[in-house]
């Protein structure tokens, strides 16, 4: 497969600038990848697709508010601050972006907050948007954090921050309903439409919900800049799966139950920790695996996933589940009617 085959014209008024009011309430578009039938329903509906045995996997990592904004010393320029991941705890180092990158060099310090209560200081070029910081701060590392995290704001991706600024509700619309295991910088967006109601009927029913943790990474939404998709490098996520979330998926698999992947960062775990025969095993570590067609996955069998942006490694993925031809039929058919796209987007589910 190539690049281009993943292209297509996508109006800004099609992306999502915020989630419907209550979560479950999106649209859902229904794709049979065996037919490439199409059904029309609302997400809530979701569970009329499974029965008692079948199960759920979800990611349940915790976003935190990756996106401050500061002012370099001496020339007061404003710096864009993103948080990536705590490199020392002790030391309060973090990996960060920096943007403009130009502006900023090894021992540069940057002030956060109107009273410049939070300094950092660059002390390393990691890569060429990349900066290590060490912030200057005595204290708690819990006050810390507290005080690090008031500074920041929800790291809504760039096709919604493009359309309208960043707001105080983001950092709740961001975020599953199930979060727990901070880490991410993303959502798994896919998640943000489950309800209390709904995962309290899919329990009433039988659904198993099965939870693995994905710390979202902004691999998922870095251009790919080459034609040919095997020479493509992915950035790694660190993942868990856990002993109950494998005894949940396995039981599933024993009898021939459905086994639905919840979005892109779940579809790439699951086959990451895939063992013999698709049962799913423990894991502890990181993943960069890419999957575009073909490509025959062995641990889900049903996946729902919100409609993504052209050229991005989540549409492909897409497509290797329900097949290139049918998801990008309905992603044709999702332009014509009023489906919208991306992180607060509407959602499409593929089963046999």
């Amino acid at each position: 497969m190539k690049l281009s085959q993943f292209k297509f014209k996508l109006p800004d008024e099609k992306i999502a600038q915020f989630p419907t009011e209550n979560r479950d309430e999106a649209k859902l578009m229904v794709l049979h990848r065996t037919t490439g039938e199409i059904e029309h329903r609302i997400f809530k509906d979701i569970i009329d697709y499974f029965d008692d045995g079948d199960s759920f996997i979800f990611n349940d990592t915790q976003v935190f508010p990756a996106r401050l904004y500061g002012n370099k010393e001496k020339t007061g320029a404003k710096i864009e601050v993103f948080l990536l991941r705590e490199l020392n705890e002790k030391q309060r180092l973090w990996d960060v972006l920096v943007d403009p990158a130009r502006k900023i060099r090894i021992g540069n310090k940057l002030y956060f907050g109107d009273d410049s209560s939070m300094v950092a200081e660059v002390i390393d070029n990691t890569t060429s948007r990349g900066r290590t910081l060490r912030f200057l701060y005595d204290g708690p590392h819990e006050e810390f954090k507290e005080s690090l995290y008031a500074l920041g704001e929800a790291p809504i991706p760039e096709d919604v921050r493009k359309l309208r600024p960043a707001q105080p509700e983001d950092m709740e619309w961001f975020q599953t309903i199930y979060a727990k295991n901070e880490g991410a910088v993303t959502a798994p967006t896919t998640g943000l439409h489950f309800s209390r109601e709904l995962m309290k009927r899919m329990e009433i029913k039988g659904i198993d919900q099965a939870f693995i943790t994905v710390h979202s990474g902004l691999g998922n939404f870095r251009n790919i800049d080459v034609e040919d998709l095997t020479k493509h490098k992915t950035d790694s996520e660190q993942m868990f799966v856990n002993a109950e979330a494998c005894r949940i998926v396995n039981k599933s698999k024993e009898k021939n139950a459905r086994v639905c992947a919840v979005g892109a960062s779940v579809l790439r775990a699951t086959e990451t920790a895939a063992g013999p025969e698709g049962i799913l095993k423990e894991f502890e570590g990181w993943t960069n695996k890419f999957i575009f067609p073909p490509y025959e996955f062995s641990v889900a069998n049903a996946y729902v996933v919100n409609f993504q942006l052209p050229l991005t490694t989540m549409l492909m993925m897409t497509c290797a589940f329900g097949g290139y031809e049918y998801v990008m039929k309905a992603y044709n058919e999702a332009l014509k009617g009023d489906y919208k796209f991306g992180t607060y987007g509407d959602a499409l589910l593929i089963v046999d």
